[in-house]
């Protein structure tokens, strides 16, 4: 039997499991790259800060996981789908009450 009380449980349950995902990455970003940083300065006190190439690079991989996961797209969020859907389904009963 279909139980939409579980349907939202699970789908909570998945969010929550990325959410955690993220921000566990947001955390090993900020210790690698304070790594780094500290790594950099030892080394040439900031004479080229090549640390920030891969801040550059691994921050904007975290932004686009960002987005997706907080719903951020404004192209093809969350409305976008429902728009679609339900546009989809109007088309299905239009196009079956003349055949």
């Amino acid at each position: 039997m279909y139980n939409i009380e579980d349907e939202k449980y699970s789908r909570a349950k998945d969010r929550v499991v990325a959410l955690k995902k993220f921000y566990n990455s947001l955390a090993s970003y900020a210790f690698t790259i304070t790594l780094l940083a500290s790594i950099n300065y030892y080394v040439n006190e900031w004479s080229y800060a090549w640390f920030l190439w891969a801040a550059f690079g691994w921050g904007i991989g975290l932004a686009f996981k960002a987005v997706k996961l907080l719903g951020m797209n404004p192209f093809l969020g969350k409305n976008w789908e429902d728009r679609k859907i339900q546009e989809f389904m109007n088309e299905d009963t239009d196009t079956k009450r003349w055949e």
